[in-house]
């Protein structure tokens, strides 16, 4: 006959290990010989038979001791008789569907083995929906940040139930199905084979509670339709599209739990004048030729009101002049953008007579036509638009 391997080997552990340590270390097993995860092998499905085997002796406080005392060499009289000659069990009498239907209760089945502690699965709590509401800001509230105050429809709590749904949030009664567990044990078919797997009780939901008696204030559906005030803040630097979540602010679920977030997108209005590019601002300023020639003020918009420049004499079309600072906060980079003025000039279409025979005779003059070297010049700072 093959001698028995200790137990305290099958498992991995020493004689000294604590109830916990033991657990762990035959969850750390039946995981690595699992017939789900071994189909066909029957090495593994001995090894997954011994190992608990040893667990039914190791986890249990007077069999250890028993085991401790006698080892293998104790009769199956010491366990009320389950075994064979000459030891406490004989792992072939261990049938496999009642060690995986053990391992169902204990560790929730082969899924359970995965968890951080083990053992019995634990209602999960209900969340509600977020609600998603979209805030138009203008370019100003983007440069400074803005707060807001704004009302929104959302399921908030009902007040009588507390968001149980019950009369009073006290007419309850033992779910029938899961007896109060919350969850109930099925059978599903996968690519390891048949698993045992635990999952949230359809009849109540996962609260191992039914309700005996509806709350009449929400028809026991634990929520009303309510208009909550609502203030937030959106920092500057803002983007389109960007989307800020108020943890707890959106719907409160039915039949109870934690409520969603309101999640806040930024839609921003554009300005009839500036255009928003990352962190910067671009202007785009149309000269008369008197002025792109001669130079001189000329006011132009920006993030806090109008402001007064000088145009350099001689400022051709396609120049860009910039206003440090004037731009957007930059939340990537930190810093604050600039404000981009592209000068385009505008040529007239139609002259007087007057206006006509001023240009004729200016377009004799040395000055007026560019050099090639200037016309070069010129291009090549034009050559972006084109790109």
């Amino acid at each position: 006959m093959e001698q028995k391997r200790d137990y305290y080997e099958v498992l991995g552990v020493s004689k000294s290990a604590t109830a916990d340590e033991i657990k762990k270390a035959y969850r750390k097993k039946a995981i690595q010989y699992h017939p789900d995860r071994n189909p066909g092998n029957k090495e593994a499905e001995e090894k997954f038979k011994e190992a608990a085997e040893a667990y039914d002796v190791l986890s249990d406080e007077k069999k250890r001791q028993m085991y401790d005392q006698y080892g293998h060499a104790m009769g199956p009289q010491g366990f009320g008789g389950a075994g064979g000659a000459g030891g406490f069990y004989s792992s072939e009498s261990f049938d496999i569907n009642d060690i995986l239907n053990r391992f169902a209760q204990e560790f929730g089945g082969f899924g359970g083995f995965g968890g951080a502690t083990g053992g019995r699965r634990q209602p999960r709590q209900r969340r509600g929906g977020d609600v998603r509401i979209r805030v138009k800001l203008t370019l100003e509230d983007i440069a400074n940040g803005v707060t807001k105050t704004l009302r929104v429809p959302t399921y908030v709590e009902c007040e009588h139930c507390h968001g149980t749904g019950a009369k009073n949030g006290t007419a309850f009664a033992t779910c029938s199905t899961c007896h109060g567990s919350g969850h109930i044990q099925h059978q599903e078919r996968t690519v390891f084979g048949i698993q045992n797997v635990m999952a949230e009780c359809p009849t109540c939901g996962g609260t191992g509670k039914t309700i005996t008696e509806r709350c009449t204030s929400c028809n026991g559906e634990g929520v009303n339709r309510h208009e909550q005030e609502v203030t937030f803040s959106i920092p500057a630097g803002a983007v389109e599209g960007q989307t800020f979540a108020l943890r707890g602010k959106g719907n409160y679920p039915k039949g109870g739990g934690v409520p969603g977030d309101l999640l806040v997108v930024v839609e921003e209005i554009k300005h009839p004048e500036l255009i928003r590019d990352g962190a910067d601002i671009i202007y785009n300023l149309m000269l008369d030729l008197p002025t792109a020639t001669l130079g001189g003020p000329v006011e132009i918009p920006t993030i806090t009101g109008r402001a007064r420049i000088t145009i350099p004499a001689g400022t051709q079309p396609g120049k860009v002049l910039r206003l440090r600072g004037k731009g957007v906060p930059d939340n990537e980079n930190g810093g604050r953008g600039d404000e981009l003025i592209n000068i385009m000039v505008y040529i007239p279409e139609k002259l007087t007579d007057e206006q006509r025979r001023t240009f004729e005779a200016m377009k004799e003059a040395p000055n007026i036509k560019p050099t090639e070297e200037e016309s070069r010049r010129i291009f090549s700072k034009l050559k972006h638009i084109f790109d």
